[in-house]
């Protein structure tokens, strides 16, 4: 069994290692730590710590992936829910669709058994409407929300520059390789907006014969290229799992308009290897590592592309 995470995970690497070693379903296993991500509120992009659109609304994006049956369950802009990967898991496993958004998710939510959460920390809060103040003015701000969002949205970015989806992959030759992403998105985004996390192809994508993808950061990037498809792909095609990442790499570097930033790839393949690596983005990225010859987890660097 092998087991990765991105840093910002940490708060639920130590629930999937145990559930993974007591021989839990991998995905089971996942969407429970993941799960102590969503509602750990010093983790400040995904769940309850996360930041909310440019309304002040909180709106969380989920999605699990089973590479061996490449059944997918996504949901995308939803509000009042903290746990947003188990509703994936749920949509996974009840319906015919592969994804939810916005009001149809929180319906389902709520058919399910799920809690209506107030999701939005009062820090949040406070820290979005101030700087939100200095953008708009005094008259707009008596006005807001009845005010255009879009001038707004070259001027504000994340508090933290925080733009790390929580990204799970866990492989093994017996139960197969699978993939689970949640995130708040960007901090101030246009409502509505989703980024690659809950997109199949894009964020995540995961087949067992081969290996899986998750992505972070610049999710806008990695949507236009397919990224994680793109790697798992090129290992259907007889690439190794570096140069599968090579290539998703050239392409993303391709890229010379529109919104361009930085971006950080989680892949694993059916012969039980990973890498993580870091596309442009500042500083030192590390992952959580996890593998049946280990006791515990362990904090490793990233590769730079």
């Amino acid at each position: 069994m092998l087991f990765i995470a991105n840093a910002e995970g940490w708060a639920g690497v130590p629930t999937t290692v145990d559930m993974l070693k007591s021989g839990a379903d991998s995905l089971t296993a996942m969407v429970a730590g993941i799960s102590k991500v969503e509602a750990e509120p010093k983790v400040r992009s995904v769940g309850y710590g996360g930041w909310p659109n440019m309304l002040g609304e909180m709106e969380c994006d989920a999605a699990v992936m089973d590479g061996t049956t490449r059944e997918i369950g996504s949901v995308g802009a939803v509000p009042n829910t903290i746990p947003v990967a188990r509703l994936a898991h749920e949509v996974l496993k009840r319906l015919p669709h592969v994804m939810l958004t916005g009001a149809g998710a929180r319906r389902f939510a709520t058919e399910t058994g799920f809690s209506v959460d107030d999701v939005l920390l009062e820090d949040s809060r406070r820290v979005w409407w101030e700087r939100l103040e200095k953008e708009l003015g005094p008259e707009d701000a008596a006005r807001f929300p009845d005010v255009p969002l879009v001038p707004l949205l070259k001027t504000i970015t994340d508090p933290e520059r925080v733009r790390d989806t929580t990204v799970y992959l866990s492989a093994d030759a017996n139960r197969g390789i699978h993939a689970a992403t949640s995130t708040s998105g960007w901090a101030w985004k246009y409502p509505g907006r989703l980024g690659d996390s809950p997109i199949p192809g894009a964020g995540f994508y995961a087949d067992s014969r081969y290996g899986a993808a998750a992505c972070t950061h610049t999710g806008e990037m990695t949507m236009r290229c397919a990224t994680s498809r793109t790697i798992v792909l090129a290992m259907k095609l007889g690439y190794s799992l570096g140069d599968a990442i090579k290539l998703a790499v050239e392409e993303l570097n391709e890229l010379s308009e529109g919104f361009l930033g930085g971006v950080v790839i989680h892949a694993v393949d059916a012969k039980g290897n990973h890498e993580v690596v870091n596309f442009r983005c500042q500083g030192e990225i590390r992952y959580w590592l996890w593998d049946e010859s280990m006791p515990e987890p362990e904090l490793m660097a990233a590769k730079t592309a």
